[in-house]
């Protein structure tokens, strides 16, 4: 790296005082998840948190969950590029969410249910063979969607901190954070998931109204508005305008994957409605949460608008320009726009507010990545391991391997992270890695809750289907579909779904239906 660039990128407010910020909230974390251990006694315990959740402590910890620091680095990715447009997706994650809540679609049938996973409704509803290999399906794409969360939050802090880019820093960060996040995950499960959410989200929300304050007093209303419509025109409003960077395709994937997925079939969201303590605090806490799933697009999208109007728009910023937008094809590669967001608020922040607003996002990172783990390793022991078993599976044996299965996703992370050098925007990475699951997911819980005619058959069929999602990540793509978009193949993905279902349901009916149990402790 040049020792422009070098120089560029370590202009920085971050001080000492805001490292010692920083250290204080993590060891606040570490020593939430030992202080809790002693109640992880059993798997619903472990994994649902004993479905003792109320209303507005959901509400908090699903904010927490679903606005990680991954979410705001690709959101602000999203604002950087596509400028307002890219609000559409904001949009429609509220509106979709709210939907949600107001209607129970496909949650309040699985509180009902009384299961802890998804797979476990499929097996209740439908069979064994279908519930392990939706269990296979969901730990393949889940693991493989939260490949690059460790290497972007890493980026976060690298860019906010003035650390290298390039060389140890950036792995060593890495690995700094894994471990955390590994240690208080395995040794508490969703309890520690859920107490430390609380307080991320208590430090997040403070970090977030704080920094966005500030962006605007700095840079301006008519600046910020006037800077996108002279780099961008119509297409920095008009996510459909012939200019846009999306398209109305992508706005049809978008109504997919951020507003129906996002909060009705994503895992790691619905873990939240299993945990909750009755069916109508579920759809209380969806409703509510509408505004929090539209805030973790927007407010970061927004910073990223803010980064690319300080980097083109104001002196303080012009070092950065030839960096991140280079006008000289002839020019060094320009720097991924990953780094361009925390390295304005890097500068933008004072002392302290840099410190706590980096405690912040680190909080947003730890609160994906538990529940991730959580999630993940679960899916594997509960839905994977334990039906294969043909001995009983005790309790204490199923939270044994839980933890292990934590630490061997963690290093998978990291090697995945260091590795993977696909293209693609990390939101729609994302996007397409989730489709494996949430395709054939979205198709088989619709059509296992509210079409009786559902079979097992096509049930399995549907899962298969949707798995073809596959081939919209950028390194399949290229060789199998290079004429079509990643947002294409998934909606093609979905639809396939859907059909497979209904068509093999009519042609391979049940016997007899399957129905799924209520829980009979749900009110």
């Amino acid at each position: 790296m040049q020792p422009e660039v070098v120089e560029a990128l370590q202009r920085t407010n971050f001080s000492v005082v805001d490292g010692v910020i920083v250290a204080v909230y993590l060891g606040l974390s570490l020593l939430i998840g030992i202080a809790v251990k002693k109640y992880a006694r059993d798997m619903t315990a472990y994994i649902g948190a004993d479905r003792k959740i109320g209303t507005w402590l959901g509400v908090a910890t699903m904010l927490g969950t679903e606005m990680g620091l991954v979410t705001v680095m690709y959101n602000a990715q999203k604002g950087f590029a596509g400028g307002f447009a890219s609000f559409h997706i904001a949009l429609i994650a509220g509106v979709s969410t709210l939907l949600i809540g107001l209607s129970g679609f496909i949650v309040v049938p699985l509180r009902e249910a009384g299961v802890l996973t998804i797979p476990e409704y499929y097996e209740k509803r439908f069979d064994r063979k279908t519930r392990v290999l939706g269990g296979v399906i969901l730990a393949f794409a889940g693991i493989l969607n939260m490949g690059l969360f460790l290497k972007v939050g890493a980026m976060f802090i690298v860019g906010a901190t003035g650390l290298s880019a390039e060389g140890w820093a950036l792995p060593a960060v890495m690995i700094t954070l894994l471990i955390l996040v590994l240690v208080y995950t395995a040794l508490g499960g969703m309890i520690s998931v859920i107490l430390t959410d609380y307080v991320q989200f208590v430090v997040m929300s403070v970090g977030l109204v704080v920094a966005t304050v500030l962006a605007i007093t700095t840079l301006g209303w008519e600046n910020i508005f006037a800077t996108v419509e002279n780099l961008m025109g119509e297409g920095g409003f008009n996510p459909v305008a012939k200019d846009s960077d999306f398209g109305w395709s992508y706005v049809a994937w978008m109504i997919v994957t951020a507003g129906l997925i996002s909060c009705a079939v994503w895992p790691t969201a619905v873990s939240r409605a299993l945990t909750m303590e009755s069916t109508a605090a579920v759809k209380k806490q969806y409703a509510i949460s509408s505004i929090s799933f539209t805030i973790r697009f927007l407010i970061p999208m927004f910073w990223g608008i803010c980064a690319l109007v300080y980097i083109v728009a104001t002196p303080e910023g012009a070092d950065l320009k030839p960096l991140f937008l280079p006008a000289d094809e002839g020019a060094a590669p320009a720097i991924s726009n990953l780094y361009a967001m925390p390295v304005f608020m890097g500068r933008l922040l004072p002392p302290v507010l840099l410190g706590v607003v980096t405690a912040a996002m680190i909080a947003a990172f730890m609160s994906t990545h538990d529940s991730y783990f959580l999630c993940w390793s679960s899916v594997i022991t509960q839905d994977i391991v334990a039906p294969l078993k043909k001995k009983p599976f005790s309790e204490a044996a199923r939270i044994r391997l839980t933890r292990l299965i934590i630490f061997v996703i963690g290093a998978y992370v990291l090697a995945w992270g260091l590795f993977y050098k696909g293209g693609d925007d990390i939101w729609d990475y994302m996007a397409v890695t989730g489709a494996i699951y949430f395709n054939g997911a979205l198709a088989v819980l619709a059509g296992g809750a509210y079409w009786k005619r559902a079979s097992r058959t096509g049930a399995f069929a549907a899962l298969i289907a949707g798995s073809t999602a596959i081939f919209g990540m950028e390194p399949v793509r290229k060789i199998v579909a290079p004429g079509l978009s990643g947002a294409q193949v998934g909606l093609l993905s979905v639809v396939a779904s859907f059909l497979f279902l209904v068509v093999f349901s009519l042609l391979c009916p049940d016997k007899e239906r399957k129905a799924a149990s209520p829980d009979p402790e749900s009110p």
